[in-house]
């Protein structure tokens, strides 16, 4: 086996040889080591050509592949090639295939066609894990075994009869009994009540709205089977393989939901994830801050492997709009400023047919001689600079809560407002506190909250009593908790918590709320000394804290909108609304010096900055996402240009610095 590459910040993605004549590979490795390429994924998707037919296998083209990274010095994070399943397999088993909500089939023609309750599926898969574990686990270029691919990302969830029989078997895991199943999902509401768990279905379409319960189990049982399904793969490879590290790639981006990474986690030897810019989003750069932020939380601190971003344009959205120049190596350094410690890249040779032809890539169809390219080799050799940085993690005082739990059942059905969103709130408070230079960890709730001194709970819909617990002992022992609307409102069965809201956090915020009041799209409420509320308000009463602000205007005029009280060595405060930025800023900054955080560095807006630290030293990520030249204070010597800087630096736009300290 080859060791992970430490030499520098790991640099590559998807190889996808099997897509090209045998002629295009030399020149792929001479432009890999013109691009400092130091590691590849090498066989996502080619299980088609690893197994022909059932039980034929041809690893020759895969074994010469391995053979010429390995002569070029290039590390080979190998994949199972079980993401997609060959035509003659769909062929052969049509019942593998997976259902959607309607009851329709989902036919072979793209990717991840298959039921992730098939058990026949999963035999052949580890049949086929088997093998390659077998054939490849000491080949010298091995350095990673990788399980299938972003799990879940289009045939989860299904509604088939097979995700039928293994509900049932996940329920009566869970529950035991039907009599504790009935209380937990309120079947005396709307006659539902069971008496046979084979009348149990999954949440297919119905006449009206589904239960909600049923539906928030339907997710943990749909996370849980794949979950089931990696930890086999993981074991097949480990009878092989002891020493090599096994990943899978997660997609902690916004518009992907379907896994409680939370629990995944603590199954991966590394964390890895993907992640793509998101055009459609008002602030696109910092939900790739974000959701840094919550990979490293999901690694427990630790560094991470970014899988795969682009280089430029992907080819999924409405419009796919190219990076500017220099958004290549500033993206890519924002995730190693959030503890990335790999780059890798969807994919490595831009396809010329193919649903993925016009995702860019590091070669792109202009080829070498291209401003895009020249880019790529400009990020390979500040990778390889970055070496020093390695394993050092990042310095963060504030956490913000992320649950994908509150986040399924907050997004069930008949809730007081769909047009609020379980990320808006988080994401918010997170941008607000990154243009202030102050850097958050995004954690579960259950997460070790005693080293924190602000803990932001946005939205935590449900929440258990033991986190509720937790979280109102931080501030007992001196955090400084701020609650937002809708938290705590309903048990991890999601049944109400009875007299008043916000439930779980009534006590600890001294709030009592009797009534919601959610806002339309669009709709804002004046509150008292400036500053309007949106997406929601409610009728509020302050029991036992100070108020900060009330609304100004409408049905709710003088009632409590922003709270704060003082417990034990710290204080709780809510928010029964979302301020406009200028307001949340306020708000937040005032919490910020009740808790003596300070920023990483004072910068103008626009200018992120991120430390990364150990017992070697420390590293300012100095990060201008605007197109302006900028100035920042900063002392030491910047890994990017080879130079010293002090007391200030200038920075032009779209480029960073790495600063070692002094």
């Amino acid at each position: 086996m080859r060791a992970w590459p430490k030499d520098g910040i790991a640099f590559g993605g998807d190889y996808n040889p099997e897509q090209w004549p045998r002629s295009v590979w030399d020149d792929d490795m001479r432009l890999m080591r013109e691009a400092g390429v130091t590691f590849v994924t090498l066989g996502v998707f080619s299980w088609s050509w690893l197994e022909p037919t059932k039980g034929e296998y041809t690893f020759e083209w895969l074994d010469e592949a391995m053979d010429l990274l390995h002569a070029n010095g290039i590390a080979v994070d190998l994949a199972t090639a079980t993401a997609t399943p060959p035509p003659w397999l769909t062929s052969a088993y049509p019942e593998i295939l997976p259902v959607d909500h309607d009851g329709h089939t989902l036919w072979p023609g793209s990717r991840q066609s298959w039921c992730p309750s098939s058990r026949l599926y999963r035999e052949l898969a580890l049949s086929l894990t088997d093998r390659l574990a077998a054939r490849y686990h000491d080949h010298p270029a091995l350095a990673m075994w990788h399980v299938s691919n972003e799990y879940a990302c289009h045939n989860l969830p299904c509604y088939c009869d097979t995700c039928a029989i293994a509900f049932r078997a996940w329920l009566e895991q869970r529950y035991a009994d039907l009599d504790t199943l009935n209380d937990a999902w309120g079947t005396a509401f709307w006659s539902q009540r069971y008496t046979a768990w084979e009348d149990i279905l999954p949440p297919r379409r119905t006449t009206t709205f589904a239960n909600p319960t049923q539906v928030l189990d339907y997710h943990r049982f749909g996370s849980d089977t794949l979950l089931g399904f990696y930890r086999e793969e993981y074991e097949v490879i480990r009878r092989h393989s002891s020493q090599v590290p096994i990943t899978t790639n997660f997609m902690t981006l916004s518009n992907f939901r379907l896994l409680d990474y939370h629990d995944w986690a603590p199954l991966q030897d590394v964390v890895s994830t993907d992640h793509y810019i998101v055009d459609s989003l008002e602030h696109p750069r910092a939900e790739l801050s974000f959701h840094g932020d919550l990979t490293r939380g999901l690694a427990g601190g630790r560094p991470w492997i970014l899988m795969e971003h682009s280089t430029s344009a992907v080819n999924w959205q409405p419009v796919n709009p190219a990076k500017a120049p220099g958004q290549t190596v500033l993206d890519s350094l924002t995730h190693v400023a959030h503890g990335a410690d790999a780059l890798g890249f969807f994919q490595w040779r831009q396809s010329r047919s193919g649903s993925e032809k016009f995702h860019s890539a590091l070669v792109p169809h202009a080829g070498e001689d291209s401003d895009r390219f020249r880019e790529v080799c400009e990020l390979g050799a500040i990778s390889a600079r970055l070496g020093e940085l390695l394993g050092s993690t990042v310095e963060a005082e504030v956490a913000v809560l992320w649950d994908y739990e509150a986040l399924w059942a907050m997004s069930g059905p008949c809730m007081p407002s769909s047009a609020i969103d379980y990320a808006t709130a988080p994401h918010t408070f997170h941008r607000i506190l990154r243009e202030r230079g102050i850097t958050c960890d995004v954690v579960h709730p259950s997460a070790d909250l005693s080293r924190y001194r602000v803990v932001i709970v946005p939205t935590l819909y449900v929440v258990s009593d033991e986190n509720a617990s937790a979280i109102a002992s931080a501030a007992e022992s001196g955090a400084h908790v701020v609650v937002t609307y809708f938290s705590g409102i309903s048990d991890l069965d999601d049944h109400v918590r009875l007299g008043g809201y916000p439930g779980a956090f009534r006590d600890l915020l001294g709030v009592r709320v009797e009534e919601f009041f959610p806002l339309r799209p669009g709709e804002v409420v004046p509150l008292s000394g400036g500053g309007t509320g949106s997406q929601w308000s409610e009728d509020a009463r302050a029991v036992d804290a100070e108020v900060l602000s009330t609304y100004a205007a409408g049905p709710l005029q003088g009632r409590p909108a922003l709270t704060r009280r003082a417990v034990g060595e710290g204080t709780a405060s809510y928010l029964g609304t979302l301020p406009d930025d200028a307001t949340l800023g306020s708000v937040l900054d005032e919490v910020i010096a009740l808790a003596a955080v300070t920023p990483a560095a004072q910068t103008p807006p626009g200018v992120e900055v991120v430390r990364r630290s150990s017992s070697e030293g420390s590293w300012l990520f100095v990060l201008n996402h605007t197109t302006q030249e900028h100035e920042v204070t900063v002392t030491g010597h910047d890994l990017l240009t080879g130079r010293d800087v002090g007391p200030t630096h200038r920075l032009a736009g779209l480029c960073a610095a790495v600063v070692r300290e002094a």
